[in-house]
């Protein structure tokens, strides 16, 4: 009974569902981002930031070029609704992506096909120019 008056206290326990209150639900997202951020910082050897006050507009966390990243940090996953909202914010020269991590998993990532197949072409095509040189 100790720990359940703790996790209410807490704010971490809101009745039915063991679901997270709204303050600590928005400090995991928050940290989310960070860490995501922290990630694609440390991989792409530049400094990204996660954007503010998108909660209030309902835009994406993360811009990467045209790359808009909607972030999410979840254990029940609701992949379309988060898709549907970084491709309300995205123009269409922008690509929308959906980073998600639940606990334990590593992060990943949802795209378009439409915007999958440019990059796997532009892999290719650099795979072909290493295999098959041009001839002088």
């Amino acid at each position: 009974m100790g720990a359940l008056v703790r996790l209410v206290y807490t704010g971490q326990y809101a009745g039915k569902g063991n679901r997270l209150g709204g303050k600590t639900s928005r400090n995991k997202g928050a940290g989310a981002e960070r860490e995501l951020a922290a990630t694609l910082t440390e991989e792409l050897g530049f400094c990204v930031k996660r954007k503010l006050g998108q909660a209030r507009d309902g835009g994406d966390d993360i811009q990467i070029g045209k790359y808009r990243i909607e972030v999410k940090r979840r254990e029940k996953l609701a992949i379309m609704d988060w898709c549907s909202q970084v491709e309300a914010c995205t123009t269409p020269s922008e690509v929308p992506l959906v980073a998600f991590r639940q606990n334990g998993q590593p992060w990943r990532v949802v795209i378009k096909l439409e915007h999958l197949i440019p990059l796997l072409r532009e892999d290719i095509a650099a795979m072909a120019e290493t295999l098959f040189p041009p001839s002088a």
